[in-house]
C-alpha cells in the first residue's frame, strides 16, 4: 500500500516541472528578480498590451501564466519553419529543434541565441530556469535538463499561446 501512494507522490512531482496551473504572482529568489521592462527594446504599457494581445496571450506573456497541456494548435504542427513571440515577433525557435516530449507543450531541444533571455523561478516550492522573449520580456516557458540525450539534454517546455508559427517559404 505504500509503495502505491509512493507512485502517486513522485508522479505528482514529475507532472508540477511543467504543470498546466496558472501563478498569479511568481515568487523569485533576490538574485534574479523578474526582468525589468526598461531591459527590453520593445516597451509598451499594460493597456497596450491588452490592446494588442488575445487574453490568453496577455496573460502568458505578461503575467507569466500557464496554457493547459494539449491545448495548443502549435503542439502538434510538423511544418517547416519558425516559431517568434506572439507579442513582438522575434523569432525565439526553429521547426528543426521541435520535438514530441509528450508533456503537452511545444518543446524545444535549444533556442535561437540571442532571442531567448533565462531567469531563476522558484515558485512550486522548486527551483526552475525560466524563459522570457529577450526583446519584449514576454513570458514563454520554461527549460528542464530531461531532453533529447543526442543533441542539446534540454528541454525547452513553451506555452504555444506564447508563440505564432512562421512557415518556412
Amino acid at each position: 500500500m505504500k509503495i502505491k501512494y509512493l507512485t502517486f507522490f513522485l508522479a505528482g512531482l514529475f507532472v508540477v516541472g511543467c504543470k498546466g496551473q496558472s501563478k498569479e504572482q511568481p515568487a523569485k529568489t533576490a538574485q534574479a528578480e523578474a526582468p525589468q521592462t526598461e531591459n527590453f527594446r520593445v516597451q509598451k504599457s499594460e493597456a497596450e498590451w491588452r490592446a494588442e494581445l488575445t487574453d490568453l496571450e496577455f496573460y502568458i506573456l505578461r503575467k507569466e501564466g500557464t496554457e493547459n497541456p494539449g491545448t495548443s494548435d502549435l503542439l502538434h504542427n510538423k511544418q517547416q519553419g519558425t516559431y517568434v513571440c506572439a507579442g513582438c515577433g522575434t523569432p525565439v525557435f526553429k521547426s528543426e529543434h521541435k520535438f514530441d516530449s509528450g508533456t503537452g507543450w511545444p518543446s524545444f531541444d535549444r533556442e535561437i541565441k540571442g532571442n531567448v533571455a533565462f531567469d531563476v523561478d522558484t515558485s512550486f516550492g522548486m527551483t526552475r530556469t525560466e524563459e522570457h522573449c529577450a526583446v519584449c520580456g514576454g513570458h514563454l516557458g520554461h527549460v528542464f535538463d530531461d531532453g533529447p540525450r543526442a543533441t542539446t539534454g534540454k528541454r525547452h517546455c513553451i506555452n504555444g499561446a506564447a508563440l505564432n508559427f512562421i512557415p518556412a517559404e
